[in-house]
């Protein structure tokens, strides 16, 4: 038997939910004192031991809807020794992304300062040695990926032996990323008398199909319907294409001298040039995306963070999990192949009851998505006109001599282009496979057989 949850949730505080006083100072910190529809109603839940089905549009705190109410159940757990035996994983908490990992870390983090219970985030990209040696000595909560984790189950680092709380966050997009077998061989290993929490942006047929198989009369929690974006989000679109896009992007933070704003572009190769011409063009710009290393990407992310960039030029790993208070603008430089990707993307600003605006370009040829988003939303986007100013000669003549030099731009272009067929970013949505080394192919060695070297440079680059 399922419970539903519709929340119409008067108005309380979280001094009202029964937190441990150090929770509850740690939540103060933050500066926030009432909780949003979807931790008002699922802590007191979470807290009675129940399992949940949490489903809300994204930037709506499902984050601390799952964390607070699990370090008050480990309260009665917490022990101030040393050691390691003493700190077994209580709570596991499984994230999609390795951003959504380190975002939710830090959380927890945050959230138990006063109290004695050990964190670890493990996922992958970065060196395995601290953390394996942080599972070592011990800690109460996890949060990871999965396939990290199963190379820390491999090489015998942690044990799940005593895991009496699993989490699934954006449960929806590990089914998309093709995490669903990483996911079976984990819940096997954990204890069958357990509380499973499960949140998604939606209550997909597969994910009620999971929250049957994993969780035991659950309760579903919903406070919005399904693909709605934030009523304090507002929305426009405005017809741009080439190069003016660019100097939309940089008219836009100039004129209104804005900070920390998002611009998600569909392909990685385009998310590098564009940050790249935007430093050209004065503006403090970074780019996120697959083939930037871990480090890089965290540089990136704490840089934006502390307001030391204008723009973080994006591609989709970043619409979702990426938590920055005061993004007061998201641009869709590209719009998105996938329309629900549209909601995830936008709901980066106005978090947390903060007002925000979505702006959107689109190409003659790019309308059919916008239509496609706004059948998604059930809404109609605003078109509006941008006037941009004029730009200078000399920059007029760059942009044509670099036309005219040679046909390296156009092959870029070209590239960009196919590259963008492509609707998501695939170094995070490649399933875990376990850490082998790969012979790399060797070009023949003899001098001698200038054919032989040519005949496999051409099988190496696929014939062209």
């Amino acid at each position: 038997m399922t419970d539903t949850i519709i929340s119409d949730t008067p108005q309380i505080t979280f001094s009202d939910l029964g937190l441990h006083p150090g929770i509850l100072q740690a939540v103060a910190a933050t500066g926030y004192t009432v909780p949003t529809p979807i931790q008002a109603k699922a802590i007191p839940v979470v807290m009675q031991g129940r399992d949940v089905m949490g489903a809300a549009q994204t930037g709506t705190g499902k984050t601390a809807a799952f964390t607070l109410p699990i370090l008050q159940r480990l309260m009665p757990l917490a022990n101030s020794s040393a050691s390691p035996a003493r700190h077994p994983v209580r709570a596991l908490i499984l994230t999609p992304t390795r951003e959504l990992a380190d975002q939710v870390a830090e959380n927890v983090s945050r959230y138990s300062e006063s109290i004695p219970l050990r964190s670890a985030v493990v996922f992958g990209g970065v060196d395995i040695a601290p953390q394996r040696d942080a599972l070592r000595r011990g800690c109460e909560v996890v949060i990871a990926t999965p396939g990290r984790l199963l190379d820390h189950i491999e090489q015998k680092n942690v044990s799940l032996a005593q895991v009496g709380i699993l989490v699934l966050d954006e449960a929806d997009r590990m089914l998309d990323m093709g995490f669903l077998p990483d996911l079976d061989r984990i819940v096997r290993l954990l204890p069958q008398n357990r509380q499973t929490l499960l949140f998604s942006a939606t209550f997909s047929p597969e994910i009620r199909k999971l929250g049957r198989t994993w969780l035991k009369e659950p309760v579903e929690i919903e406070v919005a319907r399904p693909n709605a974006t934030a009523e304090n989000v507002t929305q426009i679109a405005y017809p741009l294409s080439g190069d003016a896009k660019r100097a939309a992007v940089v008219h836009l933070v100039k004129s209104r001298g804005l900070n920390q704003v998002i611009v998600f572009s569909n392909t990685k190769i385009g998310t590098s040039r564009l940050a790249r011409l935007l430093e050209r063009d004065g503006v403090k710009a970074e780019s996120i995306h697959g083939d930037k290393s871990q480090l890089d990407r965290m540089k990136a992310l704490e840089a934006f963070k502390a307001g030391d960039l204008e723009v973080l030029v994006a591609t989709d790993v970043a619409a979702r999990g990426l938590d920055v208070a005061g993004v007061p603008c998201v641009i869709n430089y590209d719009l998105p192949y996938n329309a629900e990707d549209y909601v995830h993307r936008i709901g980066r600003t106005g978090r947390a009851g903060a007002s925000g605006e979505a702006i959107a370009f689109f190409a003659p040829d790019e309308e059919r998505y916008l239509l496609d988003i706004e059948k998604l939303i059930k809404a109609k986007i605003p078109r509006g006109t941008l006037e941009l100013p004029a730009q200078p000669q000399a920059a007029t003549r760059r942009s044509s001599a670099g036309s005219s030099s040679s046909g390296r731009e156009r092959s870029s272009r070209a590239y960009a282009d196919m590259s963008s067929r492509k609707p998501v970013d695939d170094f995070f949505t490649k399933p875990y496979v376990a850490s082998s080394v790969s012979a790399t192919p060797q070009l023949p060695k003899s001098a001698a057989s200038g054919k032989a070297v040519r005949k496999q440079v051409g099988v190496l680059l696929g014939g062209r």
